[in-house]
């Protein structure tokens, strides 16, 4: 052996090991995760340790504990008054019979109390936006109507048209002397200039990046993304959903086709859940002056409707995985049908497991996704877990009429959730995420509705399909699927 090949050896070798002892470090990443990491390390030497450094590592227990620390600076008065309508909740559904049909929503309803998360909002009204032109519209509408405040929360906020349209927008109203606070995700805005805001903030508006700095290459945390659309006005109306800023969100990208998302606009109570999202999320991104209590941000309301819903949070500052906890207890309580769209299925073993005892004890499961990918190696894994379900009995659509970017699932026409978590491990582990999850037959129908009329627009995943797969094709998603824990 040559010295040159004996180098080369020496190199494998010390990559090898410098792999396992990376990827060991951290005793409470996932095997499945640990696995994948060193498939990447070891495959690529050398540059796998770079997509590591931004990709792999985890927020540190200091990062976990500043961003805890959050929810307790500015809103003890809001906090403490929750926690006591919680604590009477809670006391409520204990004495609950959840043998009676009528009152299984609300199992789900005490599961999210018990893990931190706000108490049930009655008093809704809940409108449905499936189409970016039409969410857009009203949204701009609501901010020129804006009297004290402007909070708006979006993972991509791109400087094209409608991005514009809304600074515009916005800058009218911060002129007028209105609150004006605009908050993106540092990964997501990346191609954002700043003096897109030049005007909005010489009339007292701000601006700030989520979780990291906007020079993206010398934030070492890339893998850990403000993945929220929440926007308050007021403290009276309240938008979240799939919907991003962005020209490619109202159809306007050939390549992408026709938008498909879904979002709500919210007004009642439930309202002053997403403020507290989006205060608490302000406040562990801006470094100075942070947002306190105050009335006018949480006004008291008349009631808007009867549409019952919490505003539920996850993120990888807390390790309970709130969303997908309700999406499992969702997937279990369903006895008649459980309708599912995701332009990403990664599901973990957990939720794989509750979707195949939903088969197994006779209830219907269709899932739709799209039939394009945006993120390639992420829709050859969804492909893959997708044939699986179909095998298992699952119904899977391909929606065809454009993209389809939509996070929903609605269960037996009684509850339906709607927000921003994709059913995939990184909405579940890495991203931030917000969803609602609404306790009401007709939205439940509603939805119920959006989906049949999409399958309407959709194609079956059937064996012939999968029969004409390409060796190569094969290749692409067994590779992503190994790759999927960390995807």
């Amino acid at each position: 052996m040559n010295y040159f090949s004996m180098f080369i050896t020496f190199l494998i070798f010390l990559n090898t090991v410098l792999s396992v002892l990376t990827v060991f470090s951290d005793r409470n990443r996932d095997i499945a995760a640990i696995w994948a990491w060193l498939l990447v390390l070891i495959l690529f030497p050398g540059f796998g340790l770079i997509i590591y450094l931004f990709l792999g590592r985890k927020i540190s227990k200091e990062d976990i504990f500043n961003l805890r620390e959050q929810a307790k600076v500015g809103l003890p008065k809001y906090l403490n008054d929750q926690n006591k309508i919680k604590e009477e909740q809670l006391q409520f559904l204990q004495n609950l019979d959840f043998k009676d049909p009528e009152n299984n929503k609300y199992e789900l309803a005490k599961m999210f109390m018990k893990l931190d998360q706000p108490a049930v909002s009655a008093n809704n009204s809940v409108e449905y936006f499936v189409d970016g032109r039409d969410k857009f519209e009203q949204l701009i509408v609501d901010i020129k109507t804006a009297k004290h405040h402007i909070h708006l929360c979006y993972y991509i906020f791109r400087g094209d048209k409608l991005g514009t349209a809304i600074v515009e927008a916005l800058e009218e109203r911060a002129q007028a002397g209105v609150e004006v606070k605009v908050m993106y995700d540092a990964v997501g805005g990346r191609t954002l200039k700043k003096s897109l805001f030049k005007e909005m903030e010489a009339h007292g508006g701000e601006t700030e990046t989520s979780f990291g700095s906007r020079i993206h290459l010398l934030n070492i945390r890339l893998n850990y993304r403000n993945h929220r659309k929440v926007v308050v006005i007021d403290g009276e109306i309240g938008y979240v959903g799939g919907f991003n800023v962005g020209d490619d969100y109202v159809g306007e990208y050939e390549n992408m086709g026709y938008w498909r998302d879904t979002h709500l606009k919210i007004q009642g109570e439930g309202v002053h859940q997403l403020q507290e999202r989006f205060i608490i999320d302000w406040n562990a991104s801006k470094k100075g002056e942070l947002i306190s209590y105050a009335s006018e941000y949480f006004p008291k309301l008349e009631a808007k409707g009867n549409k019952e819903l919490q505003v539920v949070s996850s993120g990888p500052d807390n390790e309970l995985e709130s969303i997908k906890k309700g999406f499992i207890k969702m997937i279990n309580l369903a006895k008649d049908y459980i309708y599912i769209q995701t332009p990403y299925y990664i599901p973990d073993d957990a939720l794989k497991e509750a979707l195949d005892m939903a088969l197994l004890s006779g209830v219907k499961v269709k899932m739709m996704i799209p039939n394009k990918p945006d993120h390639p190696f992420i829709y050859q894994a969804t492909l893959s877990y997708a044939e699986e379900l179909k095998n298992k009995g699952g119904e899977i659509l391909i929606y065809d009429k454009g993209f389809l970017h939509a996070k929903t699932i609605v269960i037996d026409d009684e509850i339906v959730s709607i927000g921003t978590a994709n059913f995939d491990i990184r909405s579940f582990k890495l991203n931030f995420e917000v969803n609602a999850f609404i306790y009401d037959e007709e939205l439940a129908k509603e939805q119920k509705a959006y989906f049949e009329q999409d399958a309407e627009d959709s194609y079956l995943l059937t064996d012939e399909i999968i029969a004409r797969y390409s060796l190569l094709d094969r290749f692409r998603q067994q590779f992503s699927r190994l790759l999927s824990p960390i995807l």
